[in-house]
């Protein structure tokens, strides 16, 4: 009975023997079609333009298309101008205005062009998708021009007439941005975003605000990204540890531009605080100049050092209150000796490189009354972001600690292992737990943390995710600490080293990946992990491919602060029908030439259909159940309900 009151409910959608029938040709077709292209990005770290010209992109992949077409028949230069009118359609028409090169002769060749492209890339999906992606205003026109027939003649004069009609109406320039805008949306059919969209680089904000435009996309949560979401619920230690990064990075638009934070009490407090204070152990990296924000370089080294102390000091308190994390080592504020001007770092006394600080009481984790205010001040205006808070609930609508997908899994840090191999056993509320049941038991806490209704109860119960941003087991740091106190206070360099958990030395075996494969229910000879977090350096040899093809490591350095260690901009992996493939980043200069440079790291052995995927594993499924109830129909079990 229960099936048959599902297929009751089924019949309400499709009421007769046509309509049902219709389904399931429908869902065979799109069944039979191939897959369409996903894309992998990782650590992309507020690096908005350089992104945004890979999505626009496809990371070359557009380029490539043009160059398949048109090889025989336009210039490279010609070929150049097609894919930069697609990537920034309103700019290069712009230009081609001015230029004098926007004739109707021109207009009509670029509509040609942009055409025949959408016809290549749409090839692979249904009229109906394609419908769905185009701009209402013109998808009659498109609709007919992308299934014109060549060979038929009449077609061709219907086609030129539909592409003189846009023209003579005034309506090329509209037309070509919608086209170009379709050609981008179909370029990608999924993307997935491998951690770590934000800290370093200038707009995270404006990142964000692109991925929400995209239908179908996953996220899986970086360290970087787990702190923002700390700071959003109002936890004081993860907003110090975001501005810290901010103040660090010269990153002041994504704060008071982007998320309306208000920094004016923190560079009210930094210039009284420390007024003759040249702060030389705090002054930012200028990796970006700050286009709405402006702030003069001494007073953003004096913002970095208030904050920067603040956190320490919260850091401490909270390594004292939470005992079961094991984080003693990392309580060093303690152990500096002000009237020796020294720190005792793991029992050696080492001499202070900063020595002026006026803010540390006689317990030196308490913060002064003003730093209290302060943090209030911060904590409200982070609670009280409208679009920083909206950008958290898309995190946790398409974010996740891994995701599995199509065959493959994706996580941005690590498992926790040990030397051996074997998963690292962690003590949690919920018993000793290791690999993929830790990974499940750190996103069911975050997600109920983050449903907590009570605010000052949320803020406090946070600090779970300042642990994920840097504690010794969190999958999403991988390290054995963070030696940002050492780097700031002594000058022996030995005491900045980061270990890195043994996952990363354990992963380059095949074996190795393809148990941790197993241990997620994946097939470990066709599936592949894909990861970030730890940049490739290619200059030293490394090679995003590893564990004989196993596993894709895409942290190649978008974040402008990693290029002169990794020697490249960063990866996309593109795993098509055919194959994977990588995209190697060029620097991005705006302006100039930044086709990545493509190569194929694994070819498939056989074209893969939808039917083999997620996606149509489901529309199976739903075949499986329209062929029930067509059979329901024609026994008499269930009568048609064809209002004809």
């Amino acid at each position: 009975m229960r099936d048959l009151d599902y297929l009751k409910l089924l019949s309400k959608t499709f009421p007769d023997i046509p309509s049902t029938c219709s389904e399931i040709i429908n869902l065979k077709a799109i069944n039979d079609l191939p897959k369409g292209t996903e894309y992998f990005f990782s650590d992309v770290h507020g690096e908005y333009e350089a992104f945004s010209y890979l999505l626009r992109s496809s990371s070359g992949i557009i380029s490539d298309k043009i160059h398949k077409l048109f090889q025989a028949t336009l210039s490279k230069e010609e070929q150049l101008n097609i894919a930069n009118l697609i990537y920034y359609p309103k700019e290069k028409l712009a230009q081609l205005k001015e230029e004098g090169k926007f004739a109707e002769e021109d207009q009509k060749n670029y509509i040609n062009w942009l055409v025949e492209i959408a016809r290549l890339i749409s090839s692979k999906y249904t009229r109906s998708k394609v419908r769905k992606k185009m701009n209402h205003s013109f998808a009659y026109a498109m609709d007919e021009l992308l299934h014109t027939i060549e060979l038929d003649l009449n077609k061709n004069r219907y086609h030129e007439a539909i592409v003189s009609a846009i023209i003579q109406t005034k309506e090329s320039e509209d037309f070509i941005i919608a086209l170009c805008n379709l050609i981008k949306s179909l370029a990608i059919d999924h993307l997935h975003l491998v951690g770590d969209i934000f800290d370093r680089g200038p707009r995270a904000d404006l990142i964000l605000d692109e991925l929400m435009n995209f239908s179908s996309i996953d996220i899986q949560w970086g360290n970087h990204d787990v702190s923002w979401i700390g700071a959003s619920l109002g936890n004081k230690l993860c907003i110090a540890t975001v501005l810290h990064i901010a103040t660090m990075y010269n990153s002041f638009d994504v704060l008071e531009d982007g998320y309306g934070i208000n920094l004016r009490p923190l560079s009210q407090f930094a210039s009284e605080v420390y007024q003759d204070d040249p702060c030389l152990r705090y002054q930012p990296h200028l990796f970006d100049i700050n286009v709405s924000d402006t702030v003069s370089i001494p007073l953003a080294s004096k913002m970095c050092k208030a904050i920067t102390i603040i956190l320490f000091k919260l850091e401490g308190q909270l390594i004292k209150r939470h005992k079961e994390w094991h984080l003693e080592n990392r309580l060093l504020l303690d152990k500096i000796d002000l009237k020796n001007k020294t720190v005792e770092i793991n029992g050696t006394s080492y001499p202070l490189l900063d020595d002026s600080l006026p803010t540390l009481l006689e317990d030196h984790c308490q913060l002064t009354p003003r730093e209290e205010e302060l943090m209030n001040t911060l904590s409200y205006s982070f609670l009280h972001s409208e679009k920083l808070q909206k950008h958290i609930r898309f995190l946790f609508e398409k974010g996740s600690m891994y995701k599995i997908f199509n065959g493959n899994l994706l996580y941005h840090g690590c498992i926790p292992m040990e030397e051996d191999g074997s998963f690292t056993r962690v003590s949690t509320p919920k018993g000793v737990l290791q690999g993929r049941d830790l990974l499940d038991y750190y996103e069911e806490e975050a997600r109920r943390i983050y449903r907590e209704k009570d605010v000052e109860k949320r803020s406090e119960e946070a600090d779970l995710f300042y642990y994920l941003w840097c504690g010794p087991k969190s999958p999403l740091f991988g390290k054995d600490q963070m030696t940002t106190f050492e780097r700031i206070f002594v000058s022996d360099k030995n005491l900045y080293k980061e270990f890195y958990d043994p996952y990363y030395k354990n992963s380059k075996k095949d074996y190795v990946v393809k148990m941790i494969l197993s241990s997620f229910s994946l097939d470990p000879e066709k599936g592949h992990i894909i990861n970030g977090h730890v940049p490739v350096l290619v200059q030293k040899g490394e090679s995003p491919v590893q564990a004989n093809g196993r596993l894709f490591r895409i942290d190649g350095g978008l974040a402008k602060s990693y290029q002169a260690k990794t020697g490249i901009a960063g990866y996309t992996l593109i795993f098509s029908s055919h194959s994977y493939s990588i995209a190697q980043h060029r620097q991005f200069i705006k302006g100039e030439e930044n086709t990545p440079d493509i190569f194929v790291a694994e070819e498939l052995k056989e074209r893969i259909l939808n039917k083999n995927t997620d996606i149509g594993k489901n529309l199976s499924k739903q075949i499986q159940d329209l062929n029930d109830l067509l059979f329901a129909y024609r026994e008499g079990i269930l009568k048609e309900n064809s209002k004809d």
